[in-house]
């Protein structure tokens, strides 16, 4: 039986105090993408600060759902996703 490989939502502090959210297979090579200037156009022109945040999903479509909803919030609210999230997975 094969392995299932998990994706994971992650949200970083850019430059500025932006935040920036994406999905990874691994969320620390892609900081280090961002931060080289090999990861998004966004985070070429406001580099990242730190993680802020990372939540593992079962599959790809899962984190892309996830980052939809995350990307719907206001930023005030964006860290608490990650709060409520585990809440709910864990219910």
């Amino acid at each position: 039986m094969a392995s299932v490989t998990p994706y994971w939502l992650y949200l970083l502090e850019c430059e500025g105090g932006v935040y920036y959210a994406g999905i990874a297979l691994d969320v620390e090579q892609r900081f280090f993408q961002h931060v080289f200037g090999l990861g998004a156009k966004f985070t070429r022109s406001r580099p990242p600060l730190r993680v802020l945040a990372a939540r593992e999903y079962l599959s790809k479509g899962d984190a892309l759902r996830a980052e939809l909803r995350l990307k719907a919030l206001p930023r005030s609210s964006k860290l608490g996703f990650f709060e409520v999230e585990a809440k709910t997975r864990l219910a």
